[in-house]
Protein backbone atom coordinates (compact mmCIF):
# COMPACT_ATOMS: atom_id res chain seq x y z
CA UNK A 1 0.00 0.00 0.00
CA UNK A 2 3.02 2.52 0.81
CA UNK A 3 4.41 1.64 -2.75
CA UNK A 4 1.20 2.57 -4.57
CA UNK A 5 1.09 5.53 -2.63
CA UNK A 6 4.62 7.08 -3.08
CA UNK A 7 4.17 5.89 -6.92
CA UNK A 8 0.83 7.87 -7.18
CA UNK A 9 2.45 10.85 -5.98
CA UNK A 10 5.44 10.70 -8.64
CA UNK A 11 3.24 10.98 -11.26
CA UNK A 12 1.00 13.72 -10.15
CA UNK A 13 1.99 17.01 -12.15
CA UNK A 14 3.78 19.46 -9.20
CA UNK A 15 3.65 17.04 -5.87
CA UNK A 16 7.45 17.29 -6.22
CA UNK A 17 9.01 20.94 -5.21
CA UNK A 18 12.13 21.62 -5.13
CA UNK A 19 14.16 24.66 -4.53
CA UNK A 20 15.63 27.71 -7.83
CA UNK A 21 18.29 26.56 -8.93
CA UNK A 22 21.14 29.30 -8.40
CA UNK A 23 21.84 29.99 -12.45
CA UNK A 24 18.43 29.24 -14.74
CA UNK A 25 16.12 30.54 -17.44
CA UNK A 26 12.51 30.78 -17.45
CA UNK A 27 11.04 29.93 -20.74
CA UNK A 28 7.50 30.69 -21.85
CA UNK A 29 6.02 28.10 -24.18
CA UNK A 30 4.65 28.93 -27.32
CA UNK A 31 3.81 27.00 -30.16
CA UNK A 32 6.14 27.05 -32.86
CA UNK A 33 5.83 25.96 -36.61
CA UNK A 34 7.81 22.99 -37.58
CA UNK A 35 8.65 20.86 -40.86
CA UNK A 36 7.44 17.55 -40.96
CA UNK A 37 9.90 15.47 -42.94
CA UNK A 38 8.91 12.39 -44.54
CA UNK A 39 11.99 9.90 -45.05
CA UNK A 40 12.52 8.50 -48.58
CA UNK A 41 15.30 6.90 -50.77
CA UNK A 42 16.39 8.36 -54.26
CA UNK A 43 19.27 7.24 -56.35
CA UNK A 44 22.20 8.53 -57.86
CA UNK A 45 21.56 9.44 -61.69
CA UNK A 46 23.39 10.78 -64.65
CA UNK A 47 21.78 14.02 -65.80
CA UNK A 48 22.51 12.58 -69.16
CA UNK A 49 22.23 8.85 -70.55
CA UNK A 50 24.10 9.41 -74.08
CA UNK A 51 24.31 6.24 -76.67
CA UNK A 52 27.41 5.49 -78.77
CA UNK A 53 26.05 4.24 -81.63
CA UNK A 54 27.28 2.91 -84.50
CA UNK A 55 27.28 4.44 -88.24
CA UNK A 56 27.96 1.48 -89.99
CA UNK A 57 27.63 -2.22 -89.58
CA UNK A 58 30.41 -4.13 -89.18
CA UNK A 59 32.94 -6.32 -87.27
CA UNK A 60 34.02 -4.58 -84.02
CA UNK A 61 38.22 -4.78 -84.49
CA UNK A 62 39.09 -2.30 -81.75
CA UNK A 63 37.31 -1.27 -78.49
CA UNK A 64 38.56 1.48 -76.40
CA UNK A 65 36.97 1.87 -74.00
CA UNK A 66 35.40 -0.25 -70.46
CA UNK A 67 32.73 0.23 -67.93
CA UNK A 68 34.23 3.40 -64.98
CA UNK A 69 35.87 5.22 -67.99
CA UNK A 70 36.00 8.47 -68.42
CA UNK A 71 36.02 9.81 -72.16
CA UNK A 72 36.01 13.28 -73.70
CA UNK A 73 33.51 14.32 -76.54
CA UNK A 74 34.64 12.69 -79.28
CA UNK A 75 36.94 10.48 -78.31
CA UNK A 76 37.35 7.36 -79.82
CA UNK A 77 34.99 4.14 -78.54
CA UNK A 78 35.67 1.81 -81.01
CA UNK A 79 36.53 1.12 -84.59
CA UNK A 80 34.11 -1.21 -86.36
CA UNK A 81 35.63 -2.47 -89.83
CA UNK A 82 33.68 -3.85 -92.74
CA UNK A 83 35.89 -5.70 -95.71
CA UNK A 84 32.68 -5.25 -98.75
CA UNK A 85 33.89 -1.44 -98.24
CA UNK A 86 37.41 -1.94 -99.16
CA UNK A 87 36.71 -3.70 -101.81
CA UNK A 88 34.73 -1.12 -103.30
CA UNK A 89 37.49 1.15 -103.30
CA UNK A 90 39.96 -1.48 -105.19
CA UNK A 91 37.55 -1.87 -107.38
CA UNK A 92 36.95 1.83 -108.07
CA UNK A 93 40.63 2.67 -107.86
CA UNK A 94 40.84 -0.35 -110.50
CA UNK A 95 37.92 1.98 -112.53
CA UNK A 96 39.69 5.04 -112.38
CA UNK A 97 43.53 3.46 -113.33
CA UNK A 98 41.24 2.43 -116.74
CA UNK A 99 39.60 5.45 -117.13
CA UNK A 100 42.89 7.84 -116.80
CA UNK A 101 44.48 5.98 -119.49
CA UNK A 102 41.82 6.02 -121.73
CA UNK A 103 41.69 9.49 -120.93
CA UNK A 104 45.54 10.24 -121.51
CA UNK A 105 44.62 8.78 -125.41
CA UNK A 106 42.29 11.12 -126.05
CA UNK A 107 43.70 13.74 -124.80
CA UNK A 108 46.16 13.07 -127.56
CA UNK A 109 43.98 12.06 -130.30
CA UNK A 110 42.31 15.08 -129.69
CA UNK A 111 45.67 17.22 -129.82
CA UNK A 112 46.43 15.37 -133.20
CA UNK A 113 43.01 16.42 -134.22
CA UNK A 114 42.97 19.61 -133.58
CA UNK A 115 46.32 20.03 -135.32
CA UNK A 116 45.03 18.29 -138.18
CA UNK A 117 41.71 19.88 -138.59
CA UNK A 118 43.91 23.56 -138.91
CA UNK A 119 45.57 21.76 -142.38
CA UNK A 120 41.96 21.30 -143.68
CA UNK A 121 42.08 17.23 -143.23
CA UNK A 122 39.64 16.30 -140.89
CA UNK A 123 36.34 17.54 -140.61
CA UNK A 124 34.77 19.50 -137.80
CA UNK A 125 32.69 16.71 -137.13
CA UNK A 126 35.79 14.60 -136.50
CA UNK A 127 36.99 16.98 -134.09
CA UNK A 128 34.25 17.80 -132.19
CA UNK A 129 33.88 13.65 -131.80
CA UNK A 130 37.53 13.62 -130.52
CA UNK A 131 36.39 16.71 -128.11
CA UNK A 132 33.22 14.88 -127.15
CA UNK A 133 34.99 11.71 -125.62
CA UNK A 134 37.42 13.36 -123.95
CA UNK A 135 34.48 15.23 -121.88
CA UNK A 136 32.75 12.04 -121.21
CA UNK A 137 35.70 10.41 -120.06
CA UNK A 138 36.67 13.31 -117.63
CA UNK A 139 32.93 13.18 -116.55
CA UNK A 140 33.64 9.32 -115.92
CA UNK A 141 36.64 9.81 -113.94
CA UNK A 142 34.84 12.83 -112.26
CA UNK A 143 31.78 10.46 -111.28
CA UNK A 144 34.23 7.46 -109.98
CA UNK A 145 36.58 9.98 -107.45
CA UNK A 146 32.69 11.14 -105.78
CA UNK A 147 31.82 7.58 -105.37
CA UNK A 148 35.11 6.76 -104.08
CA UNK A 149 34.85 9.54 -101.63
CA UNK A 150 31.44 8.57 -100.49
CA UNK A 151 32.97 4.58 -99.38
CA UNK A 152 36.32 6.71 -97.73
CA UNK A 153 33.58 8.32 -95.50
CA UNK A 154 31.88 5.39 -95.07
CA UNK A 155 35.14 3.49 -93.69
CA UNK A 156 35.92 6.72 -91.81
CA UNK A 157 32.97 6.49 -89.89
CA UNK A 158 33.39 2.91 -89.12
CA UNK A 159 35.27 5.16 -86.09
CA UNK A 160 32.74 5.20 -82.85
CA UNK A 161 33.00 8.60 -81.41
CA UNK A 162 31.63 9.73 -77.34
CA UNK A 163 29.03 12.43 -78.12
CA UNK A 164 29.44 14.04 -74.62
CA UNK A 165 32.37 13.92 -71.96
CA UNK A 166 31.55 11.35 -69.32
CA UNK A 167 31.62 8.59 -67.48
CA UNK A 168 31.31 5.21 -69.33
CA UNK A 169 28.32 3.45 -67.69
CA UNK A 170 27.37 0.30 -69.70
CA UNK A 171 29.40 -1.76 -72.89
CA UNK A 172 26.82 -4.25 -74.22
CA UNK A 173 29.46 -5.90 -76.93
CA UNK A 174 32.61 -6.98 -77.09
CA UNK A 175 35.37 -7.50 -79.84
CA UNK A 176 34.68 -9.53 -82.50
CA UNK A 177 31.47 -9.02 -82.75
CA UNK A 178 29.44 -7.75 -85.64
CA UNK A 179 26.80 -5.42 -85.61
CA UNK A 180 24.64 -3.35 -87.33
CA UNK A 181 24.42 0.67 -87.91
CA UNK A 182 22.48 2.25 -84.90
CA UNK A 183 23.56 -0.51 -82.33
CA UNK A 184 24.70 0.84 -79.07
CA UNK A 185 28.35 0.00 -78.11
CA UNK A 186 28.08 1.88 -75.08
CA UNK A 187 26.29 4.20 -72.45
CA UNK A 188 27.47 7.34 -71.15
CA UNK A 189 26.73 9.30 -68.32
CA UNK A 190 27.28 13.11 -68.88
CA UNK A 191 26.05 16.44 -67.77
CA UNK A 192 26.95 15.60 -63.60
CA UNK A 193 24.55 13.70 -61.30
CA UNK A 194 21.63 14.61 -59.36
CA UNK A 195 19.41 12.27 -57.23
CA UNK A 196 15.90 10.91 -58.63
CA UNK A 197 13.52 9.95 -55.72
CA UNK A 198 9.67 8.78 -56.20
CA UNK A 199 7.09 9.53 -53.37
CA UNK A 200 3.22 8.90 -53.24
CA UNK A 201 1.20 10.95 -54.39
CA UNK A 202 -0.92 12.41 -51.45
CA UNK A 203 2.80 14.13 -50.57
CA UNK A 204 2.74 15.49 -54.42
CA UNK A 205 0.92 19.02 -52.95
CA UNK A 206 3.48 19.47 -50.36
CA UNK A 207 6.42 19.41 -52.83
CA UNK A 208 7.82 22.93 -53.98
CA UNK A 209 10.51 23.03 -56.25
CA UNK A 210 13.16 24.72 -54.61
CA UNK A 211 12.70 23.14 -51.05
CA UNK A 212 15.42 22.29 -49.31
CA UNK A 213 16.45 18.30 -48.84
CA UNK A 214 18.21 16.76 -46.28
CA UNK A 215 20.29 13.79 -47.67
CA UNK A 216 21.25 11.62 -45.38
CA UNK A 217 24.82 9.09 -45.05
CA UNK A 218 27.21 7.48 -43.25
CA UNK A 219 29.53 10.75 -43.21
CA UNK A 220 28.03 13.88 -42.15
CA UNK A 221 24.38 14.97 -43.73
CA UNK A 222 24.25 17.20 -46.72
CA UNK A 223 21.92 19.32 -48.37
CA UNK A 224 20.16 19.41 -51.34
CA UNK A 225 17.50 21.75 -53.28
CA UNK A 226 14.22 20.37 -54.95
CA UNK A 227 15.13 20.99 -58.52
CA UNK A 228 12.49 19.75 -60.45
CA UNK A 229 8.95 18.34 -59.70
CA UNK A 230 7.77 16.01 -62.60
CA UNK A 231 3.89 16.16 -63.54
CA UNK A 232 3.32 12.75 -64.67
CA UNK A 233 2.77 10.13 -62.12
CA UNK A 234 2.99 6.73 -63.14
CA UNK A 235 2.67 3.95 -60.42
CA UNK A 236 1.08 6.20 -57.81
CA UNK A 237 4.28 7.61 -57.36
CA UNK A 238 5.48 11.57 -58.06
CA UNK A 239 9.30 11.93 -59.06
CA UNK A 240 11.31 14.60 -58.65
CA UNK A 241 15.10 15.56 -58.46
CA UNK A 242 17.57 16.84 -56.01
CA UNK A 243 20.65 18.76 -56.77
CA UNK A 244 23.37 18.25 -54.28
CA UNK A 245 26.70 19.67 -54.19
CA UNK A 246 29.80 17.97 -54.29
CA UNK A 247 27.51 14.52 -54.60
CA UNK A 248 29.29 11.57 -54.63
CA UNK A 249 28.98 9.58 -57.89
CA UNK A 250 31.01 6.70 -58.28
CA UNK A 251 27.98 4.57 -58.32
CA UNK A 252 25.31 5.57 -60.78
CA UNK A 253 22.17 3.73 -59.03
CA UNK A 254 23.20 3.85 -55.53
CA UNK A 255 19.99 4.61 -53.41
CA UNK A 256 20.71 7.47 -51.07
CA UNK A 257 18.11 8.19 -48.03
CA UNK A 258 16.81 11.47 -47.76
CA UNK A 259 14.33 13.20 -45.79
CA UNK A 260 11.48 15.49 -47.87
CA UNK A 261 9.75 18.80 -46.22
CA UNK A 262 5.93 17.10 -46.77
CA UNK A 263 4.34 19.61 -44.36
CA UNK A 264 4.44 21.92 -40.69
CA UNK A 265 2.99 21.68 -37.43
CA UNK A 266 2.29 23.74 -34.46
CA UNK A 267 4.75 21.86 -31.99
CA UNK A 268 5.67 23.11 -28.22
CA UNK A 269 10.02 23.12 -27.67
CA UNK A 270 12.39 23.01 -25.22
CA UNK A 271 15.73 22.99 -24.65
CA UNK A 272 17.31 19.23 -25.00
CA UNK A 273 18.85 19.80 -21.79
CA UNK A 274 15.87 21.07 -20.06
CA UNK A 275 14.91 17.26 -19.89
CA UNK A 276 15.75 15.27 -16.65
CA UNK A 277 15.83 11.38 -16.83
CA UNK A 278 14.45 9.50 -13.19
CA UNK A 279 12.97 5.60 -13.25
CA UNK A 280 12.27 5.76 -17.15
CA UNK A 281 10.41 8.47 -17.37
CA UNK A 282 11.13 12.21 -18.74
CA UNK A 283 10.82 15.39 -16.73
CA UNK A 284 11.03 18.76 -17.23
CA UNK A 285 11.02 21.97 -14.53
CA UNK A 286 8.08 24.32 -14.19
CA UNK A 287 7.15 27.57 -12.29
CA UNK A 288 3.52 28.06 -10.98
CA UNK A 289 2.75 30.81 -8.57
CA UNK A 290 6.97 31.40 -7.68
CA UNK A 291 7.36 27.51 -6.62
CA UNK A 292 9.19 24.60 -9.21
CA UNK A 293 7.99 21.44 -9.72
CA UNK A 294 8.41 18.32 -12.11
CA UNK A 295 6.21 17.62 -14.73
CA UNK A 296 6.14 14.04 -16.26
CA UNK A 297 6.38 14.57 -20.16
CA UNK A 298 6.48 12.36 -23.72
CA UNK A 299 9.19 13.88 -25.79
CA UNK A 300 9.09 13.26 -29.57
CA UNK A 301 11.51 14.38 -32.05
CA UNK A 302 14.59 16.49 -31.80
CA UNK A 303 14.63 19.95 -34.12
CA UNK A 304 17.65 22.08 -34.36
CA UNK A 305 17.04 25.56 -34.20
CA UNK A 306 20.35 27.81 -35.22
CA UNK A 307 22.35 25.30 -34.22
CA UNK A 308 20.71 24.43 -30.75
CA UNK A 309 18.93 20.78 -30.08
CA UNK A 310 15.09 21.01 -29.45
CA UNK A 311 12.77 18.26 -28.24
CA UNK A 312 9.07 18.60 -29.12
CA UNK A 313 6.68 17.45 -25.79
CA UNK A 314 3.93 15.66 -27.17
CA UNK A 315 2.15 15.85 -23.65
CA UNK A 316 2.64 17.52 -20.05
CA UNK A 317 2.99 20.80 -21.02
CA UNK A 318 0.66 23.45 -22.49
CA UNK A 319 0.93 27.18 -23.97
CA UNK A 320 2.21 29.13 -21.49
CA UNK A 321 4.20 26.98 -19.27
CA UNK A 322 6.95 28.39 -17.84
CA UNK A 323 9.90 26.15 -18.22
CA UNK A 324 12.73 26.52 -16.51
CA UNK A 325 15.89 25.64 -18.11
CA UNK A 326 18.97 25.03 -15.66
CA UNK A 327 22.21 26.27 -16.61
CA UNK A 328 24.61 24.41 -14.12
Amino acid sequence: MRRTLLLTMMLLPGTILVGHPALSEILSLTPQPITEWKPVYAEVEPRDQVPARARIGGTITTLDVTEGDLVDAGQRVALIEDTKLVFQIDGIDAQLDAYNSQLVKAQDDLTRGESLSERGVISTSSLQALQTNVTVLEGQITSLQAERQVVSRQIEEGEVLAPEAGVVLDVPVSKGAVIMGGEQLALIGAGGTFLRLGVSERYADQLTEGDTIQILGAGEAQIGTLAKIYPLIQGGRVEADVEVEDLDARFVGRRVQVQLPVGTHDALLVPQTALTQSGGLDFVSVETDGHQSERVVVPGNEVMLDGVAYVEILSGLSAGDAVVIDHE
